[in-house]
């Protein structure tokens, strides 16, 4: 009987069957959608190092034919034949991936699953559909993975970017289509007419297709009834090419993925999105209203004034911490008088911020106790989380006490002389912990959103998600770094502030049943790790909660 598997469930092959000539079948599809359905063979640094590995339908296998590409069969989309004990020593992962080809979101998908036959029996099947996903163009579905031993999980995972995103992710590149030299024709010569054969007769291939190796290996009965139209799995010829291979003779290590690293100035943007990208996300700590790398820069703040620091940048401070003017009461306040920039949200320094509720006409939910002044006429209340948000609170100690703050007018936040970095989301989403919300817009749709883990205490960490549009302060203790998210990418779950909502987190626990009977242990039990297209983010402060 076949095991139904969630999102992140993960088994040994040899728990589920005793075979290794394993059948794959993927099935998904959504009205006027066409999908790439293709298979990574990655090393242990989960990188594709051999092109050879890269199948899909231009390369329907691998060298010596462990993993091969059998098209569509059994009700299945597209299938694959994997035989685990034929496959070379630096393959370590097996990769199934699912990708749009053209236009379109994978929230447009019907029912779909990937599943494991053996011996024509099915043994286990991931289900999944397109409420799992928003805007992602491609998505892994599942792995095969060695760990000692064989074992498949479940993954689930999107990607906002297509075929060459995922390609990118892997370590591969993407070859630029050159246009074809016209072909110029030359006259014809002499030569007798061919011989004509007749035509096929319409809708009967060309040549009988011989008789699939399904029963050999173990691959499911065909369905008694015809199996439904899917749509085709590429429709357009692709520009996506996997990384060339290497010399023999050259020694180094295989190179990953082209990722575009941070600049040295800790939040400069980048002044294009990478090829087959969409448009990126304003940066962490980006000020909001503020589009880098298009016209000219803001105008001069007024004398004695300094506009709001970027993200993780000391503000402007005279010599002597005095102004260089003249004397008197007036010119000793004049570089702290209050920064106003006509936005709705403004940074007066690096602990101190500002919002004027006269803008955008939106309330402002902010943490209790955070106000240190305000201006005009503001109404604070309670914000309740109901009984269903304190109970989800309590239990994953997400809770939020926070207040209400309504009318016309200016207030200011701050809290123990936190570092506070405003972030404005534009229909994109951002995962904080709720320890680190200082407040944020009326307007951003937020829950709490669960980490599995084993080894963890209760099984698993949380963590708040924030998407629409508006902004969120989030509080730091001294200045964060922000680096991007890379398939080595770890850190400590209680150094993490936040973390595009995009990225794939998994829990690396290196907990140890009998750990506290040795006299000591390096502390670092419970650690992340980070895996996403480029463009993903992560946020470490330096200071563990």
């Amino acid at each position: 009987m076949a095991r139904e598997f969630q999102r992140g469930h993960k088994a040994k092959i040899s728990d589920l069957t005793a075979g290794t000539d394993l059948y794959v079948g993927v099935q998904i599809a959504a009205p006027g959608l066409a999908f790439d359905i293709s298979c990574f063979g990655l090393d242990a640094n989960e990188q594709l190092s051999d092109d050879r590995y890269f199948i899909f339908f231009n390369q329907p296998k691998s060298p010596e034919e462990s993993i091969q590409l059998l098209g569509a069969q059994a009700g299945d989309t597209e299938s694959f034949r994997v035989t685990l004990d034929r496959i070379p020593a630096n393959i370590h992962k097996l990769s199934f991936t699912a990708t749009i080809d053209g236009a379109g979101q994978m929230s447009q998908i019907g029912p779909g699953y990937i599943r494991v036959v053996a011996g024509g029996e099915e043994v286990v099947r991931y289900a999944f559909d397109g409420a799992e996903f928003t805007t992602e163009r491609a998505v892994m579905l599942g792995d095969f993975y060695l760990k000692d031993v064989w074992r498949f999980a479940a993954v689930g995972q999107g990607f906002d970017g297509g075929l060459d995103a995922l390609l990118r992710n892997f370590g591969g590149e993407v070859a630029e289509e050159e246009p074809p030299a016209p072909a110029q024709q030359a006259a014809p010569g002499f030569a007798p007419p061919a011989e004509t054969s007749a035509p096929p007769a319409f809708g009967v291939p060309a040549a009988p297709q011989a008789p699939q190796p399904a029963p050999v290996f173990g691959a499911p009965p065909a369905p008694p009834a015809p199996a439904p139209q899917h749509q085709p799995v590429h429709a357009a010829p692709t520009i996506v090419a996997p990384l060339a291979p290497q010399p023999p003779h050259a020694p180094t290590a295989p190179q990953p993925a082209q990722v575009p690293m941070p600049p040295q100035a800790p939040m400069a943007p980048q002044a294009a999105a990478p090829y087959g990208q969409p448009p990126q996300p304003p940066q962490f700590g980006q000020a909001p209203g503020h589009i880098p790398g298009q016209g000219a820069p803001p105008p001069a703040p007024p004398f004695g004034q300094h506009p709001p620091a970027p993200f993780g940048q000391q503000p402007p401070v005279p010599q002597g911490g005095v102004p260089q003017t003249g004397g008197g009461l007036q010119a000793a306040l004049q570089p702290y008088k209050e920064a106003a920039t006509g936005q709705r949200w403004t940074s007066q320094n690096q602990q101190l911020m500002r919002a004027d509720l006269t803008l955008g006409d939106m309330p402002v939910l902010a943490r209790q106790g955070s106000m240190v002044m305000y201006q005009g006429k503001v109404d604070f209340g309670y914000k309740g989380a109901g009984f269903a948000g304190r109970v989800v609170g309590n239990a994953t100690g997400q809770e939020m006490q926070l207040m209400r703050c309504t009318g016309r007018g200016q207030v200011f936040f701050a809290e123990d002389g936190s570092h506070l970095h405003p972030i404005e989301l534009q229909g994109d989403g951002i995962c904080v912990s709720a320890e680190n919300v200082l407040a944020f817009d009326e307007s951003l749709q937020y829950e709490v959103r669960r980490i599995e883990g084993h080894g963890i205490p209760g099984g698993a960490l949380f963590t708040m998600q924030f998407q629409g549009t508006g902004t969120v302060v989030v509080k730091t203790h001294g200045v964060p770094v922000v680096l991007p998210v890379t398939p080595t990418t770890f850190a400590d779950c209680n150094a993490v502030v936040a973390w595009s909502s995009a990225s794939q987190v998994i829990v690396s626990s290196q907990v140890r049943l009998r750990r506290n009977a040795y006299p000591g242990h390096s502390g670092e039990t419970v650690n992340l790790q980070f895996r996403g297209a480029p463009g993903n983010f992560v946020v470490v402060q330096p200071y563990e909660v």
